[in-house]
């Protein structure tokens, strides 16, 4: 009996299994935009607690390692448990310095990722080049993702799930301030271009915008998007409203 539970394969998490694949069952990396992902997966070596646990097949899900308790510190974690994550460059900014020694030149990327599912990150990073600026945007996002609460609160909209958001929130970044408010299903994401591709990538589908301030602020404009996702997870919410508003958190299980 012990001979068979020996024998048993490790379950391991998505990522993992893909990278670790024969490569005639892996999937076709051709025309992928950047470095693979699943490259750094065949040569990760697990320098945390919760890396290892991941490693060893002890974490397979995302909500399991947000459970666990344990800081998520690498990003070939987030790989692994959220392969299907997608990357949006919003913004490239060049900016100059003129210094003792010369003029020097930096660039300010604005990064957003998400799996269109619940899950959503945004950075900002500066780099000297373009390239090392945009992989460290990425890699900055995938550890600080947040889930997304999501529900059915407009009041136009019959009963059941929606992929809304549950009641208003506003968010702030700089002078700029957006709310975003509940909308029907099929209403579309009625806000600007920078928040849409925020509330896109975090599986949002129907909202009403309203915005204030210096909202032509790429940086901020996302950011106040992002925050009042953020400000969502913060409210208090009654088991009752929860059942009422059909909201779910994070990725939608079926």
């Amino acid at each position: 009996m012990s001979d068979e539970e020996n024998n048993e394969p490790i379950q391991l998490a998505p990522g993992l299994a893909a990278a670790l694949a024969p490569p005639s069952e892996s999937n076709d990396t051709r025309g992928r935009r950047g470095p693979d992902p699943l490259a750094g997966l065949r040569s990760w070596v697990p320098r945390t607690r919760l890396g290892h646990m991941v490693m060893n097949g002890e974490v397979t899900t995302y909500e399991q390692a947000v459970d666990s308790g344990f800081p998520i510190r690498e990003v070939e974690i987030v790989d692994a448990l959220l392969p299907d994550l997608t990357d949006d460059v919003l913004g490239v900014n060049m900016i100059q310095r003129m210094t003792d020694s010369g003029r020097r030149v930096r660039f300010n990327v604005l990064c957003v990722v998400g799996n269109g599912d619940g899950y959503v990150g945004l950075s900002v990073c500066k780099g000297k080049e373009v390239s090392s600026a945009i992989r460290k945007a990425i890699d900055k996002a995938k550890l600080n993702l947040i889930p997304v609460m999501r529900g059915n609160g407009s009041w136009e909209s019959s009963e059941g799930p929606g992929n809304s958001v549950p009641f208003k929130v506003t968010g702030r970044s700089g002078s700029t301030r957006i709310t975003l408010m509940p909308a029907p299903a099929g209403k579309g994401l009625v806000i600007g271009d920078y928040g849409r591709r925020v509330l896109t990538l975090a599986g949002i589908t129907d909202v009403w915008a309203r915005s204030a301030g210096q909202t032509r602020t790429t940086i901020n404009f996302a950011r106040a998007t992002f925050n009042a996702l953020v400000e969502l997870n913060r409210t208090k919410i009654t088991d009752g409203d929860r059942e009422r508003l059909n909201i779910t958190k994070g990725r939608k299980m079926q």
